[in-house]
């Protein structure tokens, strides 16, 4: 089997589920060498980087600030600033 039936052979299990490791692994064993499989892989590595499609547009990414209104007092509208902390509402 030539690289390219490899590399063929490689993207048609890849479809199905399997990883490049056991691909990898199972190839090794059945007597292709590291050298032939791994170049296999890089060749349908470029396939598959070949069929997926270009992203045309980039997304756009705003930020916004968003600030939270102070609570306000009934009698004065000032911001209340008389809070307890976690400790003092313990013990008190």
């Amino acid at each position: 089997m030539s690289t390219q039936q490899l590399a063929e052979y490689i993207l048609k299990n890849l479809k199905k589920g399997y990883t490049v490791d056991s691909l990898k692994f199972s190839l090794i064993s059945q007597g292709y060498t590291k050298i032939t499989v791994e170049n296999a892989i890089e060749i349908a590595n470029r396939k598959l980087a070949k069929e997926i499609p270009q992203i045309k547009e980039r997304p756009e990414i705003i930020y916004k600030v968003v600030a939270e209104p102070a609570e306000l007092s009934e009698e004065s509208n000032k911001p209340i600033s008389n809070k307890k902390g976690f400790f003092s509402k313990l013990f008190s």
